[in-house]
């Protein structure tokens, strides 16, 4: 395992002679809003890695400049957290990327295929499962769980060589190109706080619903990135959307909610959940927001 910045320049600089590379990584954030980046698999046909990003020391300019290389394809398989961790720690987004879930949706391998499964189907392989709840962080990791580890990228190598020739023979190239599009562009990682309301799935309608579920879903998205914590840490989505049916306009009325836990109307959160919704209840009726079509946003995003 790659622990030292010159093995890891090294190793990139190998990579970056083949036309494609496959990428995963492994990271915690149950507890935290930004994951913490543990483990990175790479893999071209002719070289295979493992790099320890918590290795005292490592410096991860190299890989980062491996992702921007442009002429390098960066595989991965359902990539929106693997490319939401490199766009957050490294300020970029890895391009040209191809994602083998995504090309597996249009070859017709079904919606939100897994890993293990695509790879049994193209490969005949049975991959094995048992380390796949593995606390990443913990060193040292085991030879089995490096190499169930290794073996998300390298199983890759042949399902992204046959997904592409597939596309290439059925014409429908083009039809990943504008899925990836979406993928490749840092609006979709970049969530401004005042767009946050967006990623919740509610069935409020009207204009002052709307209005306190974005200002009450702002609060809390700043509140859990200055904190690091989960957003459910900070208030859960069911409290959102109950504070913005019933509109609480004073901390009394806010600690009546089933939602809210007991007591912590009292707290200095409740007193800008209140702010909050008497800001939106303010707002006039031509500036209230109305309810979204379907947005593109990165699944799991500090849940």
């Amino acid at each position: 395992m790659i622990e030292t910045t010159i093995a890891l320049q090294e190793a990139c600089e190998k990579l970056a002679q083949s036309d494609f590379i496959t990428i995963d990584t492994e990271f915690l954030r149950e507890t935290t809003f930004w994951p913490e980046l543990c483990l990175i698999q790479m893999a071209s046909p002719t070289v295979e890695v493992l790099v320890d990003p918590l290795a005292k020391g490592l410096d991860l300019k190299p890989f980062f400049e491996l992702m921007a290389n442009t002429a390098v394809t960066k595989v991965f398989h359902a990539a929106r957290q693997d490319i939401e961790i490199i766009h957050h720690l490294g300020n970029l987004v890895p391009h040209p990327i191809f994602d083998t879930q995504v090309a597996a949706m249009v070859c017709g391998f079904g919606d939100s295929v897994s890993y293990d499964q695509l790879v049994n189907r193209i490969k005949g392989v049975q991959i094995d499962k048992s380390s796949r709840f593995t606390d990443w962080s913990r060193r040292p990791l085991s030879e089995k769980q490096l190499d169930y580890a290794l073996a998300d990228v390298t199983h890759l190598r042949d399902v992204y060589l046959s997904l592409k020739e597939q596309l290439e023979r059925e014409g429908r190239a083009l039809w990943l190109t504008e899925e990836m599009a979406v993928l490749e562009s840092a609006s979709t990682y970049d969530l401004h706080p005042d767009d946050a309301w967006l990623r919740l799935k509610s069935r409020l309608r009207k204009p002052s619903e709307l209005a306190i579920l974005k200002f009450v879903a702002a609060w809390r998205e700043r509140e859990a990135r200055s904190r690091n914590v989960p957003r459910s840490r900070v208030l859960k989505d069911d409290a959102i959307y109950e504070i913005a049916q019933q509109q609480p306009k004073d901390t009394e009325a806010l600690g009546r909610l089933r939602t809210v836990p007991k007591g912590w109307e009292r707290s200095s959160s409740g007193a800008a959940i209140v702010e909050a919704v008497n800001t939106a209840l303010a707002l006039p009726k031509t500036e209230m927001p109305h309810a979204p079509k379907h947005v593109h946003l990165p699944e799991g995003t500090g849940a």
